[in-house]
């Protein structure tokens, strides 16, 4: 795919922040983003983060954390811990998941992310979210499917979600080799359940997502 010039990711960062300026005219300072990584997999954490961007600071080339390469999403992290308002990651590990099932668990997450801006003295007045209506938090929540292409703020968490998250899979494939962590993050690819056919579960297995091995 061809690299877009300066001039088309200033274009789409402008077209990215329609929503972010809609509440900002609304006059609205502090505007979150959130989102999350690790669903789907069989094994590791679930991570939400939230972000607030700086209005009068651009991050080009923001998008859905999947579209980009891992390359473009670790420097892409980088700039977006140094120039964001403020930001939140939050992990929930495989046995709480087990406990209260992965969307509680990611609801869990993504409030705690809430909590902790607040706590850090930005106070988000309208949470953006990828497809998931968070309830609990008292702010005003607007869930938009597809968040992460649509939304500068929320691309911006899906990445910190994702980075984090693959990070902690790669430092998981030192702990229990042989699973493939650092490949696959946990999905359930055939190389991981043939792994835990021979070598069974560990401590960060998703148990009720792995009722019946294949």
């Amino acid at each position: 795919m061809a690299r877009l010039t300066e001039e088309q990711l200033i274009e789409k960062y402008v077209q990215l922040d329609t929503y972010e300026n809609e509440y900002r005219d609304k006059g609205f300072t502090f505007i979150a983003g959130i989102d999350e990584a690790g669903r789907g997999p069989l094994a590791g954490p679930v991570v939400a983060a939230a972000c607030i961007l700086d209005k009068d600071i651009r991050i080009l080339g923001l998008d859905d954390s999947k579209k980009l390469s891992e390359k473009k999403r670790e420097a892409l992290y980088d700039e977006i811990v140094s120039k964001a308002l403020a930001y939140s990651v939050v992990r929930v590990e495989a046995s709480r998941i087990d406990e209260v099932n992965i969307l509680n668990a990611t609801k869990e997450a993504m409030r705690t992310c809430v909590r902790e801006l607040t706590d850090k003295g930005f106070d988000p007045q309208i949470l953006l979210i990828d497809a998931v209506k968070l309830e609990g938090t008292g702010k005003t929540v607007v869930p938009i499917i597809k968040g992460d292409a649509k939304s500068n703020s929320i691309a911006a968490a899906s990445i910190l979600a994702k980075v984090t998250r693959d990070r902690i899979m790669k430092e998981y494939d030192e702990v229990y080799p042989g699973y493939g962590f650092s490949k696959h993050k946990g999905y359930g690819t055939a190389e991981h359940y043939a792994a835990i056919r021979e070598k069974g579960m560990t401590d960060i297995h998703r148990r009720t997502f792995l009722k019946v091995i294949h």
